[in-house]
């Protein structure tokens, strides 16, 4: 009897032991302990992460793996009913809101199909699972299919990985060849017709938008450049410190640069922070699941002395812990104790967009927008997504597919919280704002939906959308991009891999010299995406395309472009039936309103019952920030007008329009680096987030240039408000 009680008691702890060692970082035959994962910590209802014993964290499982695991434990450490009414109940929350959100989103028809991806009884998400086993059932989640679940390396698996790195290389570099191939066939016509133009004495150039500034301000750049290496040759030695540069190397507005000479063409972004008068300093950030991603903190260098690097290594994979704001001001925060009263600098937070990293709002001499809105008195920051141009993680390898298993859910909901905790971290704020661009906005609309992240809004005192990429735009429908949406996604694995997406694209990138990589980059992404650099500075082109590509998964690229979500359901947080349902209410709204005899009965028929239904299927609750939209009127890539007109049509009553913009003639990029972007879009950005800065803010931080009659904005009740821009 007493050796059956000791069996049954020792049950539990075995099951344990086995579950845990399939979900830790590596077999506990390796002498790793302390690698061996204990519990499901939740980020989320939505997204449990692996918790090992020194404190480590692994990307997330599906819930209802986490929640065995969780059951096991408390089974062993013998309190097995205690997490009913906390992890579990998590779990059932989040599984409720997941189900109102699947309702909204696809309709009621849908939720079986949907949660049944969750139960454990499909072989393919036991962890244990080859990785054959754990990829997903072609018919997923058609918003945020779930993510294959990959154990720690065995022989077995190795091979199997090793498998699919074979497989996806000739795939995918006979894909990339294709595309490549393809740029050049079409950029024969153009070549052609330059040459011809040229022959005949005419300047091929001069039907370009703005030819004659680019003109005046590639003769400027020479003569700067000419100025830089004679003072250089001249002084000798000592031009190895740059401080000894005189004003004649200068911009003209007092910030002398720390760097010069003809463009190196490299992706450094604080080479070209110096080169402006600007500097840069890395900090490296911790996310929820462990990854170690990369923040850069541009700074004046005559107002700014650079943290310590021991202050700026990655913290615990924790986000906005109790009172970080004032131990940030009272420690060493970048806007802390440095600054003054009147002196400090609101903090601004800039995010790239797909295939990029944030050195792409750095690329325009003293037009980027960073080092814009940095002279113009804004403490500004840019942050990059995981892996970007140096995947790390602190527990997982590069050639670990758990490393990869990432889509655009995770970018937001971990990545972003963490870069906007760590700003306000070093900086004492409160809040900050933020300014995203194309991808960027994508995981900033998804992080603050109702059902992913919304209490992230309570930190950002404005959303400035740049291209915001919600809805699709006719692109979509290109013969490439029809071509993977054709692979089911156990195809889509074999063709591109279970790690990062083509990687010979970064081979390429670090091995062709820095003035063909980016010619070649132009030609590639602009046969792929259908812009042009018309309204682009031509001189510095090559250097736009030196920060990007970057490393991203592809399981991100999937979500993308794949059969299942973006690319098929046209739209971010809603499938492409619930699309067509709204554009019939349009439709019919606006027959509606045409049709009726008398102006007021036109606004009662705009403003009755549609919009309380409308309402109930809204992304965003009371706590979403306010937003500002910046819309290219020739993108193809995105289609911002039908995001503005979900706005203006009342099916998100809780977003409130603070200024929103379609410009004609811009297409997707041109919004960051347009000649007239500056102009177009930067102005209008440091005014928005000025009068949007909270009162405490505004009454301790320097005026921004431009802002002194910069009014506090005020919502109206009961909608949104445009503010007038001066």
């Amino acid at each position: 009897m007493a050796a059956t009680l000791t069996t049954s008691e020792a049950e539990p702890a075995l099951k344990y032991a086995q579950h845990a060692e399939h979900l830790s970082v590596l077999p506990h035959q390796h002498d790793r302990p302390n690698a061996a994962a204990i519990e499901a910590k939740f980020v989320t209802p939505q997204d449990p992460v692996i918790e090992t014993a020194n404190g480590g964290r692994l990307p997330a499982v599906p819930l209802a793996e986490a929640h065995n695991f969780n059951e096991l434990k408390d089974e062993a450490d013998g309190r097995a009913s205690k997490r009913d009414a906390t992890a579990s109940g998590g779990i059932r929350q989040g599984k409720q809101q997941e189900g109102a959100a699947v309702e909204h989103a696809y309709g009621s028809e849908t939720l079986d199909s949907v949660s049944g991806h969750e139960q454990s009884a499909n072989p393919c998400t036991r962890p244990e699972a080859s990785h054959h086993a754990a990829l997903r059932p072609s018919r997923t989640n058609p918003l945020f299919p779930p993510l294959p679940l990959y154990g720690p390396p065995t022989k077995l698996r190795n091979l199997q990985r090793m498998g699919f790195r074979v497989s996806s290389f000739f795939l995918s570099l006979s894909f990339l060849a294709v595309i490549v191939l393809g740029s050049a066939f079409t950029s024969m016509p153009l070549i052609l017709r330059y040459i011809g133009l040229r022959i005949v004495g005419r300047n091929p150039d001069a039907r370009r938008p703005f030819h004659e500034e680019e003109v005046r301000r590639k003769k400027a750049r020479r003569k700067a450049e000419k100025d830089w290496e004679r003072k250089r040759r001249r002084r000798g030695s000592r031009a190895k410190s740059a401080v000894y540069f005189d004003a004649e190397a200068g911009s003209g507005d007092g910030y002398e640069p720390l760097e010069g000479g003809k463009d190196r063409l490299n992706c450094d972004v604080g080479y070209y922070a110096r080169r402006v008068g600007l500097d840069v300093e890395s900090f490296r950030v911790q996310t929820e699941d462990g990854f170690i991603i990369d923040l850069w903190h541009v700074y004046n260098p005559n107002e700014y002395t650079p943290l310590p690097e021991e202050h700026r290594k990655p913290g615990k994979p924790e986000i906005f812990p109790i009172g970080q704001a004032r131990d940030g001001a009272q420690r060493y925060g970048a806007s802390g104790i440095h600054s003054t009263n009147g002196q400090r600098k609101y903090p601004v937070l800039l995010v790239h967009g797909l295939l990029q990293n944030s050195g792409a709002y750095c690329v325009n001499d003293d037009d980027s927008l960073a080092f814009f809105l940095c002279k113009s008195g804004y403490d500004v920051w840019l942050g990059n997504n995981r892996c970007g141009l140096n995947p790390e993680h602190q527990l997982l390898e590069y050639s670990d597919p758990r490393m990869w298993a990432w889509n655009i859910r995770q970018m937001g909901v971990e990545d972003l919280p963490a870069l906007i905790s760590r700003v306000l971290l070093e900086t004492g704020f409160d809040k900050l704002g933020l300014v995203c661009h194309s991808q960027g906005t994508a995981e900033t609309f998804v992080a603050l939906a109702k059902e992913q992240r919304p209490a992230l809004g309570n930190r950002i005192s404005v959303f400035c959308a740049l291209a915001p990429a919600v809805y699709a735009g006719p692109l979509i429908g290109k013969i490439y991009l029809k071509f993977m949406r054709l692979l089911s996604p156990g195809m889509f694995r074999v063709f591109f891999g279970i790690h990062a997406f083509i990687p010979f694209m970064m081979t390429m990138h670090w091995l062709l010299p820095g003035r063909l990589y980016g010619a070649l980059g132009y030609r590639v992404f602009s046969f792929l995406f259908n812009w042009t650099d018309d309204r682009w500075e031509q001189d510095l082109r090559n250097r736009k395309f030196q920060f990007a590509p970057v490393y991203v998964s592809t399981e991100s690229m999937r979500w993308w472009l794949g059969r299942e979500c973006f690319a098929t359901q046209r739209c971010i947080l809603a499938t492409r039936q619930r699309g067509n349902e709204e554009d019939e209410e349009d439709e019919e709204e606006n027959w509606t309103i045409n049709n009726a005899s008398h102006p007021t009965e036109k606004a009662n028929k705009l403003h009755d019952r549609d919009l309380r239904i409308r309402g109930e299927t809204a992304w965003y609750d009371e706590q979403v920030p306010p937003f500002a939209l910046w819309i290219g009127g020739s993108d193809e890539l995105v289609d911002g007008r039908r995001l503005l007109r979900r706005f203006e049509r009342g099916r998100e009553p809780h977003v409130r329009i603070v200024h929103s913009k379609i410009i004609e003639e811009y297409e997707h990029l041109d919004v960051i680096w347009a000649i007239d972007s500056i102009d177009q879009v930067g102005k209008e950005v440091r005014q928005v987030l000025w009068s949007t800065a909270p009162l405490s803010a505004r009454e301790t931080c320097r005026v921004p240039q431009a802002c002194d009659e910069v009014a506090p904005w005020e919502p109206q009740s009961g909608g949104s408000s445009t503010m007038t821009l001066t």
